[in-house]
C-alpha cells in the first residue's frame, strides 16, 4: 500500500489505543493527520469518524485509521461515506484481507479487546498487504450506491 498521510480517529475508549498507533506512525515513518479525540474524555464517535472519513474523500488523507470501543461504531460510520471502504479487524488475518479482498483504505480496530501487540501485528499486516483486483475488483466497484 502506498502510504500518503494516515488519517487517525478516535472516541475515549480509543485514545489509549491511538497513542500506541502514533508511536507505531512515528517509528514507522508514516506522517500522520490526527482528526481526535486528544483525551480520554467521553465523546461522541460519529464526531471524529467524519472528519476522518471527509479526509479520506477529499484526498487528504491516505489510509485511515479509526478505533472505538468495539469498533463498530466507527466503522458503522466511516462506511456511510461513498468514498470508505472501512474494515474492523482484531486479528492480522482478518487486516489482510480487508486489504486484499476489499481493497479498506480504513483500518478499524477494537481499542477495549485488542492489545498494543495485537495491534501492531494488524497495522503491519494492513500497511503491507496489497489489493489482489481481479474478482474482488468487480465487486468492490459495486459498493458504493448507485443513485
Amino acid at each position: 500500500m502506498e502510504v500518503k498521510t494516515v488519517g487517525l480517529a478516535c472516541d475515549h475508549a480509543g485514545f489509549p489505543l491511538k497513542r500506541f498507533v502514533i508511536e507505531y506512525l512515528e517509528k514507522k515513518g508514516y506522517p500522520y493527520k490526527d482528526y481526535g479525540t486528544y483525551s480520554d474524555q467521553s465523546v461522541d464517535y460519529p464526531d471524529f469518524a467524519h472528519a476522518l472519513a471527509t479526509g479520506i474523500e477529499s484526498g487528504e488523507v491516505y489510509p485511515g485509521i479509526g478505533i472505538c470501543g468495539s469498533g463498530e461504531g466507527m466503522a458503522i460510520c466511516l462506511n456511510k461515506h461513498q468514498a470508505v471502504r472501512a474494515g474492523l479487524a482484531w486479528n492480522k488475518e482478518i487486516a489482510g484481507l480487508i486489504r486484499q479482498h476489499n481493497d479498506a483504505n480504513v483500518l478499524v480496530m477494537p481499542g477495549r479487546f485488542i492489545d498494543n501487540k495485537t495491534a501492531e501485528t494488524i497495522m503491519d499486516a494492513f500497511f503491507t498487504t496489497t489489493f489482489e483486483g481481479g474478482r474482488h475488483e468487480r465487486r468492490v466497484k459495486k459498493i458504493p450506491v448507485q443513485e
